[in-house]
């Protein structure tokens, strides 16, 4: 473990992602992150605040109090949100044109309770059919729930479905609910079900109905800490993230 940590950051500062001097003072980083990238990012911020001093301190927000915390004014250095969120937040003036940096691409994922019959979502039809078979449906508050909302309209099944839909409140895991019993099938980001115990993964939403989200950064105009926080974002979208993030079931962005 000790000979990784080490060849990740030899990697990364021979990438250029930071330079480091004796000289350089220690920053904190104040973050406001969707979940959907939580568990590559926790596991790629520790060996940023070793290699740098810097420190990182998140906060874990579902995209719509993202998006409403944003707009009243809060203050962080750094947004990691749906590339489609942070651009709006740029046309409104709370993140800092040009600053957006691609950090991953995520699609919608599957999941049953563990042990539970799996249905077939081999193909759309397929999901289709399932899904007015179940008693109960779990999606989220973020970019997958909107989605599928969308995708049920554009099926004409969203009457039918609408009384056994749950929608979980924003910053809430969809996987949860379905490994307490409350919902037969969830919805959300893969990146958000791998981790949960209690489930079964099916599998991403088959190819002919997927959505890719891009999740991206961006700095805060009155962010206190700027190059600390681009630093960060470099660190993110280095090569030696890479294989992390794709391990999250992510892909680079």
């Amino acid at each position: 473990m000790e000979k990784r940590l080490i060849d990740v950051g030899a990697a990364i500062v021979g990438a250029g992602v930071f330079m480091l001097t004796p000289t350089a003072s220690a920053a904190e980083v104040k973050v406001m992150a969707s979940p959907a990238f939580r568990e590559a990012y926790l596991e790629l911020v520790p060996e940023f605040e070793r290699a740098s001093q810097h420190q990182v301190v998140t906060s874990w927000v579902g995209t719509a109090d993202i998006m409403q915390r944003m707009k009243a004014g809060e203050r962080v250095d750094l947004v990691i949100v749906s590339a489609h969120s942070l651009d709006e937040l740029i046309r409104l003036g709370a993140i800092v044109p040009g600053s957006r940096v691609d950090l991953a691409k995520s699609g919608v994922g599957v999941a049953v309770r563990a042990g539970a019959a799996r249905p077939d979502i081999s193909s759309g039809d397929a999901l289709r059919r399932a899904l007015l078979a179940a008693k109960s449906i779990a999606y989220s508050s973020g970019p997958s729930g909107v989605y599928l909302a969308g995708l049920f309209q554009r099926w004409g099944i969203a009457d039918q479905l609408q009384p056994k839909i749950r929608q979980t409140p924003p910053g809430v895991a969809v996987g949860g609910v379905i490994a307490r019993g409350e919902a037969e099938i969830g919805f959300q980001q893969v990146s958000e079900l791998l981790p949960v115990a209690g489930i079964d993964f099916l599998g991403p939403l088959p190819p002919d109905i997927q959505q890719i989200t891009v999740f991206s950064g961006g700095i805060h105009p009155s962010a206190k800490e700027p190059d600390a926080t681009r630093a960060l974002l470099r660190f993110l979208t280095s090569p030696a993230a890479a294989p992390i993030i794709r391990k999250k079931g992510m892909e680079p962005g």
